[in-house]
């Protein structure tokens, strides 16, 4: 709470009058960090392909190709990406209809 008070230049409120402004900042980074998570593991992706292009000797450098292709790999990157973080949720959550026997450790 304090850290988005001084990044928003507020004044400093005791933190019994911080409840929302706490929720802010904990949610707030969570949704960034979270879209993150998806861009830097498409990077990874095409850091990934690239490496394996240039070391097999059968690839370009990405900025020769034509521009609608690379448009083309970078959505497709993209939507690989974002599918692979909802699965990977969705396994950590669990199967759907079993009880819950435990607390995630960020529940507890």
């Amino acid at each position: 709470m304090h850290t988005l008070e001084r990044l928003l230049g507020l004044l400093r409120k005791p933190d019994s009058e911080g409840l929302r402004l706490n929720w802010a900042m904990h949610w707030g980074q969570g949704i960034i960090l979270g879209a993150g998570r998806s861009f830097l593991f498409m990077n990874v992706r095409l850091l990934n392909d690239q490496t394996l292009e240039n070391a097999t000797v059968v690839g370009a450098p990405p900025w020769s190709g034509p521009v609608d292709e690379q448009v083309i790999d970078g959505l497709h990157k993209g939507i690989y990406a974002f599918v692979t973080g909802m699965v990977v949720d969705r396994l950590v959550a669990g199967p759907v209809g079993v009880p819950e026997r435990r607390k995630p450790w960020h529940a507890r």
